[in-house]
């Protein structure tokens, strides 16, 4: 079987199954090696990893994987790309893919099945689905080793910048509360087939053994960064006393902001991770 990573091979495979794109699953194919190169370097596989690749699509990055890698499971939602997976990959006996919803898939049982070692993600994320898929594997705390994904370029900002910034949110601060972010390469919007609108970028995320800051409890600090955010022109104190799954009153959260040596007008968007963390567990104590 040729090579995928290119725009002849992958437009012969395409039509030869009269392949039609579907846009409610964000599908768009690579057709650069030199980025494929990139995204598997970058993801650092040895012969002892087991990868769990989300929407494999016709399998480019699939083939590359499997080539460096232990054992490769491949999460496809797409019924109408089996068929071209399983020539693509037929040569690759490491290889199992799976045709289901990856929001739906239990993927502790993928680890216990495959040896129990924590897994590397690898993926071309669709756009539309990148933050669930991101939270679903963070926050049920999915044996990990490293999350490598291309996501929209702009997605790929927003997981790494620090506070005062316009693209500074509740992603920022949830992926970095459980790993470490890294930017490795930006993607052209020309490097796919379909093309999309705009351009992507490769991110590793790096999960940390333990998160750099200490909660008493994880859902009620998500909880809070999610009310900090959700009317970012309000002040933290409008937006944590309007949320009303919080059932704080303004006056305890600007006695608690003050008790910070915060000012009772700062938003969201000014607090580090840390002082989140320092002001929900306070928050948490107060609501007790």
């Amino acid at each position: 079987m040729a090579t995928l990573g290119n725009r002849k091979n992958t437009a012969d495979i395409i039509q030869r199954h009269q392949f039609d794109f579907r846009k409610k699953y964000g599908q768009n194919f690579l057709i650069d090696n030199g980025i494929l190169e990139k995204i598997i370097e970058s993801a650092q596989i040895t012969r002892e990893d087991c990868i769990l690749e989300i929407g494999p699509g016709i399998g480019t990055m699939t083939q590359r994987l499997a080539e460096e890698a232990d054992e490769v499971v491949a999460v496809e939602i797409d019924k109408n790309l089996i068929p071209i997976l399983d020539e693509t990959l037929a040569g690759y006996e490491n290889v199992t893919i799976i045709n289901e919803d990856i929001l739906k898939v239990d993927v502790h049982r993928i680890v216990d099945e495959h040896g129990g070692k924590p897994l590397k993600v690898v993926a071309n994320l669709p756009y539309y689905i990148t933050t669930p898929i991101i939270m679903m594997l963070f926050e049920k705390h999915v044996p990990l080793h490293s999350v490598t994904v291309m996501v929209q370029k702009e997605v790929a900002d927003r997981m790494q910048v620090g506070p005062g910034t316009k693209d500074y949110g509740a992603l920022s601060l949830a992926v970095q509360y459980y790993a470490k972010p890294e930017l490795i390469t930006k993607v052209p919007a020309a490097c796919f087939m379909p093309r999309p609108n705009v351009d992507s970028a490769v991110i590793r995320l790096t999960r940390y053994e333990e998160p750099p800051v200490k909660a008493d409890d994880e859902e009620w600090l998500f909880a809070v960064i999610r009310a900090s955010f959700n009317q970012r022109r309000k002040t933290l104190a409008n937006g944590l006393a309007n949320a009303g799954n919080l059932a704080l009153g303004r006056q305890q959260v600007e006695e608690t902001l003050a008790g910070m040596g915060l000012p009772v007008t700062v938003r969201g968007e000014a607090l580090t991770l840390e002082q989140f963390c320092i002001l929900s567990n306070r928050l948490l104590k107060i609501r007790a």
